[in-house]
């Protein structure tokens, strides 16, 4: 492991996005990594689909075998709303971390350049303000199908950073045991989950992939509450059915050893700092190593396609 430096000073973004503006989230991320970097943040981290928003509950119209002309519309505006990578979004994102001098990861649905396909997509950028990785979403969970395509391409990738390899997965792409491992044969140090998971078996879940990849855990969830929904979207018998807090959060922050370094906000926005003591990561593996000392690869072997 090459020397990294000792402290990272990390702020996780709980936030609501502007639900179907990609325009405005574009705006309210820019101002949020303007306040995070007021608080020495060098780096930034923001939840799965900030923009335009992740549209629990919704179905689309879809039903097996069938949709309908209603949930078409609404679709196409989610479609239409989404970004291109690169594009007018990112490069203002960019200028964002360039005038912050921070690294920012943020989670987007990005719209395929030449077919009409969507992706649940996680953009890092670079100090500098480049676009450094761009990571699709494995495999959407459940009906997310119905509006994100498999990744096809960017399944592993990583931010050299200052503080180490950096990778993400989003949401339950950490339920996916040998996605896991390709992130730790790359020695990620820092491991960005941005997602719109708020149950307590998550919770079990991050502490265990700390300690398991004996990395920093960074579990960044959303907050948004159902009057957030556009009024004129063509299914409000579905936004009717849902709790008036519809994603509570839970964001925080795991070290090594799978201890909190800071417990778990719950119902509302808020930005939460941490500095991260780097000199953990090596010290939590002296005894346990995933993919170095402790792996057997004379026993076990993974291949990855990339």
């Amino acid at each position: 492991m090459k020397d990294l430096k000792p402290i990272c000073k990390i702020a996780v973004v709980q936030a609501a996005p502007v639900m179907f503006g990609r325009d405005a989230c574009v705006e309210k991320a820019v101002s949020l990594i303007r306040e995070a970097a007021a608080h020495q943040a060098e780096l930034i981290v923001f939840p799965e689909l900030f923009i335009p928003c992740y549209p629990y509950g919704m179905t689309f119209g879809f039903t097996v075998g069938s949709r309908n002309a209603d949930g078409r519309k609404d679709w196409n505006r989610y479609y239409d709303n989404s970004i291109l990578v690169p594009g007018p979004e990112t490069e203002r994102l960019g200028q964002a971390a360039k005038e912050a001098n921070a690294w920012v990861s943020i989670g987007v649905s990005e719209r395929d350049a030449l077919s009409a396909t969507l992706y649940n997509t996680n953009l890092v950028f670079s100090p500098d303000g480049a676009l450094s990785t761009v990571h699709r979403k494995l495999k959407p969970t459940g009906a997310e199908r119905v509006v994100w395509g498999d990744a096809n391409k960017d399944y592993f990738p990583i931010a050299e950073t200052p503080w180490g390899p950096m990778g993400s997965m989003i949401c339950w792409e950490s339920y996916m045991p040998l996605a896991r491992v390709a992130l730790y044969e790359k020695g990620v140090t820092l491991y960005l989950s941005p997602n719109t998971n708020d149950n307590e078996e998550w919770q079990a879940t991050i502490r265990h992939i700390a300690i398991e990849g004996h990395c920093y855990f960074i579990n960044c969830d959303m907050y948004f509450t159902r009057d957030m929904y556009p009024k004129d979207l063509h299914c409000p018998e579905e936004i009717a059915r849902l709790n008036d807090i519809v994603c509570r959060g839970g964001s925080c922050v795991v070290d090594p050893y799978g201890h909190y370094v800071t417990e778990p906000v719950w119902d509302r926005e808020a930005i939460i700092y941490a500095d991260l003591d780097m000199e953990q990561v090596s010290a939590s593996r002296m005894e346990f190593d995933a993919c170095g000392h402790y792996s057997r690869p004379d026993v076990l072997e993974l291949t990855i396609h990339e």
